[in-house]
């Protein structure tokens, strides 16, 4: 059983959709990318997400995907973050960040969808990702709200970018040009992050082809 220092469960969410807005880029993309985020973490202590995905056109990368990812730090005093996803009793770790230039699950998040777009839809993986890091760098929708974590209120913003809205190939890529990209922060979570979700849903149909998300868990002890 998981022991979390902080029992940050998320119980209740709650989004006011009067609250939307517009942002500029350079907004969007500082609240995307925020820097130093970790800085407050202990480096003897682990950020926990989970990591939940179903796939209408590939089931076996879902459940390929679907487990907890785990952020810790180094014991070394190089200030490294490292990742690692954790599946039953399996482990593979994901790869070592810099932590002061801030959270990398934030690319994580990213690179998952691509990959998981390039791999159940079909197209080159250098187009999408093209098309993504042009969204990142343009206006986006931003809507705010509270959430309830761990029976304590908490303000949360959530970032919507839709890549491939205007994308010429769109009716190709089987429900994918419907994807968007969600990503909900707030002071008030350890490392920023509170969810990220990539869904790619028909808008005619209402019918979820995919869907990515990666819910923050908790705090909890490193592993030795």
């Amino acid at each position: 059983m998981r022991m979390f220092l902080c029992g940050l469960l998320l119980s209740l969410w709650s989004l006011n959709p009067a609250s939307a807005a517009s942002i500029d880029a350079e907004q969007a993309y500082d609240l995307l990318f925020q820097d130093g985020v970790l800085d407050s973490i202990a480096r003897d202590k682990e950020l926990l997400y989970q990591r939940t995905v179903t796939n209408q056109l590939r089931a076996d990368t879902a459940e390929r995907d679907t487990g907890d990812i785990a952020l810790s730090f180094a014991d070394d005093g190089t200030e490294m973050a490292h990742l690692e996803f954790r599946q039953n009793d399996k482990h593979r770790a994901m790869g070592v960040f810099p932590a002061s230039v801030g959270n990398p699950m934030i690319m994580v998040f990213y690179e998952s969808a691509i990959r998981d777009m390039a791999e159940s839809a079909g197209g080159s993986p250098f187009y999408i990702r093209n098309r993504v890091k042009d969204a990142l760098v343009q206006p986006a929708e931003i809507i705010k709200g509270e959430a309830l974590l761990d029976g304590k209120t908490i303000p949360v913003q959530t970032i919507l970018m839709r890549p491939f809205a205007e994308d010429p190939n769109r009716d190709r890529m089987q429900g994918f040009g419907d994807l968007t990209l969600s990503v909900t922060v707030s002071e008030e979570v350890p490392g920023w992050y509170l969810r990220l979700v990539a869904e790619a849903a028909s808008q005619g149909e209402g019918t979820v082809v995919y869907r990515s998300e990666i819910q923050f868990e908790g705090v909890q002890e490193g592993r030795e």
